[in-house]
Parts: structure tokens; C-alpha cells; sequence
């Protein structure tokens, strides 16, 4: 499919700084960053957070046109957040909502831009080995993190091609046009996810 671009963004090899960085050091600034304004609530939190992100972001090397490849359908979903407050005259909370959501998607993207799945995965495996203590398995959880990961841009470009699909027909407010494919997509894929599981022997009987 043409259109699947991811909201998580695609690695690819760099020099900056965040490429550097050690995966749980990443890890921890995502969570610095993101986390602090949904708590504050406060317009001055959160352009702080959108700065600092693209601070980091652009001095790694990483141009504006790929911090911002994440698709349409997260700009649509911002704006229907801020109009929504907009409404209600909140300006302050229109802006922090809509900045809180934007902070959080580009702070997952400082992280997945700048490290491979792979070594995102192992990372997120070691730090929950405490699972073990209660009788879940880190490797499956960081499986069902991976699986996520890949499912998403997936489903969002399903829903893109679909939508460009209708456009072209000249139906593109046709609902039955934009989700059927979708769904036919989404069900497609979660077959062929179960059976490559399945031949690889997940999940464990026990």
C-alpha cells in the first residue's frame, strides 16, 4: 500500500545525538517530556514540551518534513480536539489538549526514529523482567508492543488507500466505501498475524 505512513515513524541510521543515546536514556526523556504538561494542564507547560521535543529532534539531524511525516489523520484528530474546546470558548485548554496530544506523538517518534525496533524491543523486555515475579512472560509483552506497532500504520493506511479508493470514484462520503475495505484489511491482517504466530509456536501451550 502507498499510503501507510507510519504515526511512530521508520528508522534509519543516524549520527545526531539521540542516536547516541542509550535506549532506557531515551526512554526516560520521552516520559520527561510527555508526561509533565498532561499533569500541569497549563498553556506554558505544554509549549515548553513541544520546544524542548523539537529542540532535541532537530538538533539530531531529523528535518522538519520527517519529524512531521505522521499523515493526515493525526492532523484531522488534533484539530477536531481543539475545535471541540474552541467551542466552549476554552483557548487555553484547546491549545493544551491538542499540544499535549501532538507533544506525545513526537516524543514517541524522538524515540522511534533514532532507535530500531529491535533494540526498542530488548530494551522494553529487559525493564520488564519484574513480570516474571507474577507469572507473565517480558517477551510476550514486548511482542504484543511490536505487533501494535506494526498494526497501526497498517490500519491508518488501510483507511487511507481506502479513502483515496472512494475519492477517485467520486463517493468519497460514502461511509459503506471508506470502511468496508478497512475492515476486509483488518480482519485480513489479524489472520495472517495469528498464523505467523501459530507457526512460530505462540503462544506457548502450557
Amino acid at each position: 500500500m502507498s499510503a501507510h505512513t507510519s504515526v511512530l515513524g521508520t528508522f534509519e541510521p543516524g549520527n545526531g545525538w539521540l542516536f547516541r543515546l542509550p535506549v532506557g536514556a531515551k526512554y526516560l526523556i520521552l516520559l520527561a517530556l510527555a508526561v509533565p504538561p498532561i499533569f500541569i494542564f497549563r498553556w506554558w507547560a505544554t509549549l515548553a514540551g513541544l520546544v524542548l521535543v523539537l529542540v532535541a529532534l532537530l538538533a539530531s539531524a531529523l528535518g522538519l518534513r520527517r519529524i512531521f511525516a505522521f499523515g493526515w489523520y493525526i492532523w484531522f484528530f488534533l484539530g477536531l480536539l481543539a475545535i471541540y474546546q474552541a467551542i466552549g470558548l476554552r483557548w487555553e485548554a484547546a491549545f493544551v489538549t491538542a499540544g499535549n496530544m501532538l507533544l506525545a506523538v513526537l516524543a514517541a517518534r524522538m524515540l522511534t526514529l533514532t532507535t530500531s525496533t529491535a533494540d526498542l524491543l530488548d530494551a522494553l523486555s529487559r525493564g520488564l523482567r519484574v513480570l516474571r515475579y507474577v507469572r507473565i512472560n517480558p517477551d510476550a509483552v514486548a511482542l504484543m508492543v511490536a505487533l501494535m506497532v506494526r498494526s497501526i500504520p497498517f490500519l491508518a493506511g488501510s483507511i487511507e488507500d481506502a479513502r483515496a479508493a472512494a475519492r477517485a470514484r467520486g463517493k468519497e462520503r460514502n461511509v459503506a466505501l471508506l470502511l468496508t475495505p478497512a475492515v476486509v484489511n483488518a480482519v485480513s491482517y489479524a489472520q495472517r498475524t495469528g498464523e505467523a504466530l501459530h507457526a512460530r509456536g505462540l503462544p506457548e501451550e502450557h
